[in-house]
């Protein structure tokens, strides 16, 4: 089926054309028979005996007003026609393409001071059309993707069992099971985004202290970091440093950028994390002595299913690829910002501020601007 199926009919061009010669035509043909007209009163009154002393004289200079009049209708309508009639036939006929499901289409830029702002508004929105479908079939390509491997484990697994070749050892439940879980944290991420995006994910906001979040991640993630050779180093403020937040879901914005920097910082590395006071509210830091980030990759990292090798696999180490992109909407969310800055072959930095108190429905005004 087409995309934007329910687009209203758009006349042809050649139809619109038609219509504008045949409205060019009749109004020369009126103009014209204008002339005709006066020539014949002229030659009416001069018969009746009530012509002046230069009937001839007055003739012409009539003919040659009508001619001027005649002239300057046509050349108003010639550029009436090149600076709408063109201009709008080329709207029509990329809407029509647009209709069908051609999003490349683009309206060649016009000086018609009539059309040259629409044209813009057209590119730019079907840019963006052409953007979100492409983000969508990516999407769609990328869950096939991701799920294809725990169900292959899956399957093979039970299909081994059942034809006798595996044993239903607890080595082969636990694969299976594994894998499972895979499955359930993959659409469970999906529809956290999903839910973030479109700005109805329920949040809980509550006085947040930030240090009492750090200190819980040193105790979440001290097994991890020990087990891969990483130094997992905790700045956690003096003070308190309290804001209004969703104390589960901050949680998981520090836990999603831990996770991160763990999976990209080789064994004998460190990951730190530190808070600080900021004007009105927080700053939080995620740094580790990983490899970085390419500077032509920085820009796609909180995209959905972005990884940097896209070699990785589960089995090495790579999550599933939404982590930061749910980070991203989460903050938002809070009303905070997220940065991220990262020296290749050095490491990398993920700074986020959030205000002491989010903005009011702040998850109706993120779903707003976006």
């Amino acid at each position: 089926m087409p995309p934007f199926e329910r687009v209203a009919h758009v006349h042809r061009p050649g139809s619109v054309f038609a219509r504008l010669l045949a409205a060019f035509g009749v109004f020369i043909a009126l103009i014209v028979g204008a002339v005709v007209l006066v020539v014949n009163l002229v030659q009416l009154a001069l018969n009746a005996g009530r012509a002046l002393d230069k009937p001839y004289l007055i003739v012409g200079i009539s003919l040659l007003l009508l001619v001027g009049i005649v002239a300057a209708a046509t050349h108003v309508g010639r550029r009436n026609f090149k600076t709408i009639a063109a201009p709008l036939a080329e709207l029509l006929s990329a809407a029509e393409a647009v209709t069908d499901g051609d999003l490349s289409v683009r309206v060649p830029e016009t000086d018609s001071r009539h059309f040259s702002g629409v044209v813009d508004t057209f590119n730019t929105m079907v840019a963006s059309l052409e953007r979100s479908d492409q983000q969508r079939r990516n999407l769609t390509a990328d869950v096939a993707h991701e799920l294809r491997t725990p169900l292959q484990i899956i399957q093979g697994n039970l299909e081994g069992v059942l034809d006798g070749v595996y044993e239903p050892t607890a080595e082969h439940i636990e694969t299976t099971l594994e894998a499972t879980h895979q499955l359930a944290r993959l659409v469970e991420d999906l529809r956290t985004l999903s839910l973030a995006e479109s700005g109805q994910l329920a949040l809980e906001f509550e006085p947040v202290d930030v240090g009492e979040l750090l200190l819980d991640t040193q105790t979440s993630f001290s097994g991890l970091t020990e087990s891969v050779g990483v130094t997992l180093r905790i700045a956690a403020p003096e003070e308190p440093l309290i804001i209004h937040g969703d104390p589960g879901r901050l949680d998981q914005v520090i836990a999603n950028l831990v996770v991160n920097a763990v999976r990209h910082t080789p064994r004998g590395g460190a990951v730190s994390i530190e808070a600080a006071p900021f004007p009105d509210g927080v700053e939080i830091r995620v740094c580790d002595t990983g490899a970085g980030i390419a500077p032509e990759d920085l820009p796609f990292i909180f995209d959905r299913f972005w990884r940097g090798d896209r070699a990785r696999t589960h089995h090495e180490g790579a999550g599933s690829g939404l982590g930061l992109a749910i980070t991203r909407q989460l903050v938002r969310l809070h009303s905070g910002t997220i940065d991220v800055a990262s020296i290749p072959g050095a490491g990398t930095t993920f700074t986020v501020h959030l205000p002491e108190l989010p903005a009011a429905n702040s998850v109706r005004q993120f779903y707003n601007e976006a």
